[in-house]
């Protein structure tokens, strides 16, 4: 099957002269710049800080891609930095999906801003649910594409089942569709599984989705994180806002990323909590059972989830009750925490009657 991207991409996204920001306007090194119409001042409040917010960020950010493109092994132009995965994922739409006329697929339970953004952007969702052991229905997904289909979101690790998607059933879309595959791999840190990063120079289709909020501790600095084809990157930058990113995040996760040794030590004593937590909490006769999970969260089945769920809030604890979900009758999702805040679950979860 021969994949054309210029198929896919919107008529008046083709044709967009996008926005000149004053930073990309020259190249090289300037020492007076009085071409943004910014305060020669910085802002008295930060006068203790040693970055100056008074001027623009780089518009492409790329002192942090080129900080990424060492640790993921892909160059720096094959990255695009977004304000949270969400900001890449409403791009997509706005990109590829004509209103009111293109359709996406998606493959619930999964992540619920893909619907969400394909709403806001008045497109077509066609909802294939995974199959009971959480895994993508290929054949029911082949037959719902049509001439306007134009996404398939896949979320793997899984978010809310935590587990980790058929790597060959992936393949098996990327070879026989031909629209784009988003896989957005937000918990891949936590999964043995190989990113599907690897695979960009195999298929030209696929866009890798991935993010700082979860492995690295950086949720409230939104910063997400897409892999793709030059020419998929190019469009992105072409449709972003020109200043996406604030100076703060980039000068923030440039540092962070200095640290990956304490990162993968975090990482490792989440899967160790994770471990001691599914096996205290397989001892409760109400959990009837606990899926596996490849992230930093496990998916549990209880007889009552919504009266444990209001329980845990009165206890202080909150977690997430997905009962309302495909396939997630009388589940909760339970995000790993820290050695003690584990402890206080596993103590109201031990104190927890079951009337």
């Amino acid at each position: 099957m021969i994949f054309n991207l210029d198929n896919l991409v919107r008529e008046n996204i083709k044709a967009l002269k996008p926005y000149s920001s004053a930073r990309t306007e020259y190249t090289g090194n300037a020492t007076t710049y009085l071409d943004a119409n910014e305060s020669p001042f910085n802002s008295m409040l930060l006068d203790n800080c040693e970055l100056s917010f008074n001027r623009y960020p780089d518009p492409l950010q790329w002192q942090v891609k080129f900080a990424l493109a060492k640790i993921k092994g892909v160059p720096a132009e094959n990255i695009f930095l977004g304000n949270g995965s969400d900001e890449v994922i409403d791009l997509a739409f706005r990109i590829f999906c004509i209103p009111q006329k293109d359709n996406v697929i998606i493959c619930p339970p999964t992540y619920g801003m893909y619907k969400v953004s394909a709403n806001i952007n008045d497109v077509a969702v066609n909802t294939i649910n995974l199959l009971p052991n959480f895994q993508l229905d290929v054949s029911a997904i082949l037959n719902a594409i049509n001439e306007q289909t134009k996404l398939i979101f896949i979320c793997s690790p899984n978010n809310p089942t935590g587990n980790s998607i058929n790597k060959e059933d992936i393949i098996t879309l990327l070879t026989n569709f031909n629209g784009i595959v988003v896989i957005d791999e937000a918990y891949i840190n936590y999964s043995a599984q190989q990113s599907f990063i690897a695979a960009l120079t195999t298929f030209p289709n696929l866009i890798v989705l991935q993010t700082l909020s979860k492995a690295w501790g950086l949720a409230a600095l939104r910063l997400g994180m897409c892999f793709a084809s030059l020419d998929i990157i190019d469009l992105f930058n072409k449709v972003k806002p020109p200043y996406n990113i604030n100076l703060a995040t980039q000068h923030l996760v440039k540092g962070a990323l200095e640290n990956v040794h304490t990162v993968n030590n975090q990482i490792t004593l989440t899967i160790k909590e994770r471990t001691n937590i599914i096996n205290e909490l397989s001892k409760f006769n109400f959990v009837k059972n606990i899926y596996p999970s490849d992230a930093n969260f496990i998916l549990i089945n209880v007889t009552d989830a919504t009266k444990l769920y209001i329980y845990l809030i009165q206890k202080g604890i909150i977690v997430r009750n997905r009962s309302n979900e495909p396939l997630c009758a009388n589940c909760l999702r339970i995000t790993i925490g820290t050695a003690l805040e584990n402890k206080l679950l596993l103590t109201a979860f031990k104190n927890y009657t079951n009337g």
